[in-house]
């Protein structure tokens, strides 16, 4: 602890550095506001009421917020909602305090209070922030936008387009948020569905574009529990980045392309639908498909088609190597509906199914309900963590890492793309690998949020 002589000490060479510094580095410069707040949009399709929703600056999805790589980003939270809040900044390898999970890094903000949210963005790409109190309801409310980190010299597109997926649970009689946000089928099955999707919250979203166009698309998976599966119609296109992070190489996407919650993709596409045609962002919804996004082509933008796209620039960061010495974990999922867990330890105590299920409480990693009071494991900083995880229920997760990125572990101990979220199909056991590079207490938890809510919450402390 400092003592009062240190103190004064510190205080008194601060001062003494104020002195050197130019007088504009002392002014203060209010943060620009983010406030959460009760309001009524247009959710559904006209001749439906506006449905109320919670919206940051009152809009569903929240303002795109931007920023340049190696710059900052800087927000004054205002919370006017009727309940606490906080804001996490999916994706961003972001300074611990400033990661806005409450109980872990920052108390929740209190309704009329605020909090100054101040951190650098040190890689480019598409990120998102969203709501962590709560945030099985707070997020299904609309407490979630877009971040975008631009690169130093971006890639050559005609348009770059931001596309928030999500889906919102209607009540078709009132046009209102429907159902019970504690249901305890959403939190014992899939997690929260709903029955209106839209795209950055227009329902049938259209684009106008011409052919042989060039576009970069930012897609992000807003949604609480629904796995979006699309395909390009009328489009040729390669994917560009994963979850923020750019491939080495343009990957053709010639088949689809699945979205768990919480992850994102960029695409470079063409529009190659005739003049006068239709192109379409296609989603897979069970046996048919249906458009996500629909690109009405008018005109046209040039007389041929443009080259591969170059890769995008990589971001700075640790290096993977499999072959040095190695923290080595395992998390196994259990629980949910027509799951196998019989017991398992909640609230310091050891409890049957059945009055984890009466607490509303579903599912378990390593045995071990809910938030625990110790980490899964404390790491020393730069460490490699080789983390094995086993799906042991019947419900796809995707398992989200604050903080930090990590790659899959595949055959031959190849490594897949950077990611910050593992979307894990029923039975399946995956390896991943990261390298503990940032200091703090982060989070590692399922973001099918209904799923985090009732169970699949836990966390590594890196040293």
């Amino acid at each position: 602890m400092q003592t009062r002589r240190q103190f004064m000490a510190s205080a008194g060479a601060a001062t003494a550095l104020l002195g050197i510094l130019p007088r504009q580095t002392l002014a203060t410069v209010p943060f620009e506001a983010l406030e959460a707040i009760p309001a009524s949009v247009q959710l559904a399709p006209d001749g439906y009421p506006a449905t109320d929703i919670w919206g940051y600056d009152g809009t569903a999805p929240g303002p795109v917020l931007r920023g340049v790589q190696g710059g900052r980003l800087q927000r004054r939270f205002a919370n006017s909602l009727p309940q606490a809040s906080s804001i996490h900044w999916h994706g961003i390898r972001i300074d611990n305090a400033m990661d806005g999970v409450p109980g872990l890094t920052q108390a929740a903000v209190e309704p009329g209070g605020g909090f100054d949210y101040d951190f650098l963005l040190p890689d480019a790409g598409t990120y998102w922030y969203h709501s962590h109190n709560r945030s099985m309801e707070q997020v299904a409310r609309g407490l979630h936008g877009a971040l975008i980190v631009e690169e130093s010299t971006p890639p050559d597109v005609d348009r770059d387009e931001v596309l928030v997926l999500d889906d919102w649970l209607i009540d078709p009689g009132t046009g209102q948020l429907a159902g019970d946000f504690d249901s305890p089928h959403a939190l014992s099955h899939a997690g929260r569905m709903g029955n209106l999707i839209l795209t950055n919250g227009v329902f049938n979203n259209t684009l106008t574009v011409q052919r042989n166009e060039r576009l970069r698309l930012r897609l992000i998976n807003a949604a609480n529990a629904r796995i979006f599966v699309l395909g390009l119609i009328g489009l040729e296109g390669w994917t560009m980045a994963l979850d923020g992070m750019p491939l080495p190489a343009p990957e053709p996407l010639e088949e689809v392309l699945a979205l768990g919650p919480g992850q994102r993709a960029d695409l470079i596409v063409d529009v190659t639908a005739e003049e006068g045609g239709t192109a379409y962002l296609a989603r897979a919804d069970e046996a048919r498909g249906a458009p996500q996004v629909t690109f009405q082509v008018r005109g046209q933008a040039s007389l041929a088609r443009r080259a591969t796209p170059a890769a995008l620039p990589p971001n700075p960061g640790s290096e993977i190597d499999l072959s040095q010495n190695s923290v080595r974990l395992s998390l196994n999922m259990e629980g949910g509906a027509m799951g196998g867990l019989r017991r398992a330890m909640y609230g310091g105590e050891e409890r049957s199914f059945r009055d984890l299920a009466q607490a509303g409480q579903f599912w378990a990693f390593n045995g071990m309900v809910g938030m625990p009071d110790t980490p899964l494991a404390s790491i020393n900083r730069g460490q490699l963590v080789r983390l094995t995880i086993l799906n042991d229920t019947a419900f796809p997760h995707a398992m989200h890492l604050h903080g930090m990125h990590f790659r899959e572990v595949l055959e031959s101990d190849a490594l897949g793309p950077m990611r910050d979220t593992l979307l894990m199909d029923t039975a399946e056991r995956r390896e991943i690998a990261f390298v503990a590079d940032n200091p703090g207490d982060w989070l590692l938890h399922c973001h099918m949020l209904s799923h985090a809510a009732s169970g699949m919450m836990t966390w590594v402390r890196v040293a």
